[in-house]
């Protein structure tokens, strides 16, 4: 019968995890104790991969003369061997040990495989105080490939799958159309791929239905505590269709390293829980005429969390939303009522604000009522509560019949403790039952983030002693190897391209005379689209966004008039010229580029009629050396001047030059409109 066969296949895999996983978390494969002779010597050995060896609950007393950890490749311990460095790399005289972990690495790439034991030895005395042999024909932990993924029914395909260790697949040469309901990274137990599974975040941390790919090589983790040896198989699932598109079985038994991932402890203190992404989670509880909701969030200490209901009863969509934006300053918890009326932050727009703003700041009040907040392990626990119908019309009832549609992203902090763009958010959208008959749990443990810092691009220069006139529109501030990478600061949605470059750093002379010809829209009613040009001795900008006293702490040189009130105006408004992403395009994969030219590349160019705006500047020795062009309505959206006597530099050190090819496409786009 079935149920008999599984049953023994459900024994068999759990006697192999205990036995490979009876004391903890998998360490990689077992080698045996240490032979204890002298000194308190004991510990078990494992073998991490080909060059690596750990050592657990290691002791030995420290009272050897000339002791070290020892490998060769004689019949057995002897002087005919090699020193291996301790777990920091030293070859210093071994200290007392009191059951410690660590690991060893072989010197010189030298293997496991090189070597017949491993001991704890005396040069002085030539004793063995502790050893382990290396059976013969020892196979130690290694990427293991398998099966390739095929699909009938949607275009799908890859390269021979890789484990690379016990938490980590390899798909090389992924190729997967995309047509699909609702397709998923799944994994699960069992003959083959079902319903009952668990979904795997892609390659970035989302959750979301899978997007297309087109040969690219991708590295997934399998999420919480899970690992290759509790599983059966891997698939590409729909599951707004339920079927299968494609799968691979996964071997019994694989001989893998064990991961370096660590699975960080988190409880869910509140019965339903949703993982929004890996690096987020939500859980809540109704309860009479209010809802508690936990945010729980893998964020560093300038980076805040943002939920709530969707602006739209149809989709997730922030525009229109109600979100709480939560974050830890210092030991003080956050969770602060916003209203998104615009996908930018909060500006003044013919004196009401719109954008990215707090309740209290529109006419509202803050209805969030925080209750604990707590950093642990890098996690960010916040829990604050709400009633589910509120006085205040700009807030949403929170149903609890039905279902709704909920909204979430990740992001920084400005140094107002503002939020910023954000840095993740979903593409899909996120329909659940608050108050559900049964409880959801879709929630795992979050575990340790290995992510490599990404160089910023580099950095855009315009020194040209003969270059006068700088064309200045707006385009896409990218991801955190663009604006963030290159100015250290925190961006909005839209940064200044001057002369087809992202942000460049500019040089002038003092006594010159150079036009900024600007094209970052003219429509005071636009709150996303409305940056007049102005040139600051401060690097941030949003001069329109300050209070008075700080502005009057700002020295204005270009770009602002003063009305006989002494209200400020801008002088630099002109037509939007604004480049984009396509429609198919996710700026959440901005980083992928590898250079900015190439992202230029993808973007598409749009400008609107009409001349635009002149600003006309003449730096002179009031001047200070670095001066800073931004916007006047928001912040973090430019960056440098440098004003020098003369240039020094040679041309041999104009290692950027200004992007014509950007400029022209513009001015034939502006004189065919004129002649249409």
């Amino acid at each position: 019968m079935k149920w008999i066969s599984f049953l023994i296949l459900f024994l068999f895999r759990f006697l192999l995890v205990f036995s490979q996983d009876d004391d903890g978390p998998y360490k990689g494969k077992y080698l045996g104790k240490l032979n204890s002779y002298h000194h308190q010597v004991s510990g078990d050995v494992y073998a991490v991969d080909e060059y690596t060896l750990l050592i657990t609950k290691f002791n030995y007393d420290g009272n050897g003369a000339d002791t070290f950890f020892w490998a060769g490749s004689s019949n057995r311990p002897g002087p005919q061997g090699f020193i291996v460095p301790d777990e920091y790399g030293k070859t210093n005289i071994l200290e007392r040990y009191f059951n410690k972990d660590f690991t060893l690495t072989l010197p010189d790439n030298k293997k496991i495989t090189d070597i017949k034991w491993f001991a704890i030895y005396d040069l002085w005395s030539q004793n063995t105080f502790g050893d382990i042999y290396i059976p013969e024909e020892f196979e130690p932990p290694t990427i293991q490939k398998i099966s390739q993924l095929a699909g009938k029914i949607n275009k799908l395909s890859s390269g021979g799958i890789e484990i690379v260790d016990a938490k980590t697949i390899r798909i090389p040469k992924f190729v997967f159309d995309g047509i699909a309901k609702e397709a998923y990274f799944w994994v699960g137990v069992g003959p083959q791929p079902g319903t009952k599974g668990t979904k795997l975040p892609d390659e970035y941390g989302y959750l979301d239905p899978l997007r297309a790919y087109n040969g690219h090589t991708i590295t997934l983790e399998l999420p919480g505590d899970l690992t290759i040896f509790n599983i059966d198989w891997f698939s590409i699932y729909d599951l707004g269709s339920k079927r299968n598109l494609g799968s691979i079985i996964i071997p019994d038994g694989l001989n893998v390293p064990p991961s370096l991932v660590k699975v960080l402890p988190h409880k869910n203190d509140l019965p339903n829980c949703l993982q929004l992404h890996k690096k987020m989670q939500v859980s809540w509880e109704i309860f009479g005429p209010q809802i508690t909701i936990q945010l729980a969030g893998q964020v560093d200490e300038d980076e805040y969390m943002a939920f709530g209901l969707s602006g739209s009863q149809e989709k997730s969509q922030m525009l229109g939303s109600d979100v709480a934006v939560a974050y830890i300053s210092e030991y003080r918890g956050f969770a602060t009522d916003y209203n998104i009326t615009a996908l930018t932050p909060c500006v003044k727009v013919l004196g009401q604000y719109k954008g990215v703003c707090k309740d209290e700041i529109v006419g509202g009040q803050d209805n969030n009522q925080m209750h604990t907040a707590v950093r642990e392990h890098g996690i960010n626990i916040i829990t604050y509560r709400r009633t589910l119908i509120s006085a205040d019309n700009g807030d949403q009832e929170f149903p609890t019949e039905g279902s709704t549609y909920i909204i979430w992203a990740l992001g920084r902090l400005d140094k107002n403790k503002e939020p910023t763009f954000h840095d993740m958010y979903p593409k899909a959208d996120i329909k659940i039952e608050l108050n559900s008959k049964e409880p959801i749990s879709t929630c795992y443990a979050f575990t340790t983030i290995n992510t490599e810092l990404q160089e910023p691009w580099e950095k855009g220069q315009i020194f040209d002693r003969s270059i006068r006139t700088f064309y200045a529109t707006l385009g896409p501030s990218g991801g955190k190897r663009a604006y963030q990478g290159i100015t250290g600061q925190t961006a909005t949605s839209l940064a200044w391209y001057i002369n087809g470059l992202l942000i460049p750093e500019l040089w002038m002379r003092r006594g010159l005379t150079y036009a900024f010809k600007v094209r970052g829209g003219n429509n005071p009613h636009s709150a996303e689209y409305y940056h007049p040009l102005i040139i600051t001795d401060e690097p941030h900008g949003g001069f329109d966004r300050l209070s008075d006293e700080a502005q009057a702490r700002v020295r204005v040189l270009a770009g602002v008039e003063y009305s006989r009130r002494g209200r400020p105006r801008p002088t630099a408004a002109g037509p939007l010229c604004l480049a984009k992403h396509k429609q198919d395009q996710d700026r959440r994969l901005d980083d992928d580029f590898p250079t900015f030219k190439k992202f230029n590349r993808s973007l598409e160019h749009t400008c609107e009629e009409g001349e635009p705006a002149t600003l006309e500047i003449t730096p002179n020795t009031t001047w200070p050396d670095i001066v800073y062009y931004n916007s006047f309505t928001q912040a973090n959206m430019g960056w440098k001047i440098h004003i020098v006597d003369s240039y020094y530099r040679s041309v041999s050190n104009q290692n950027v030059r200004p992007n014509v090819w950007f400029v022209i496409p513009i001015i034939i786009y502006m004189f065919v409109k004129q002649l249409l």
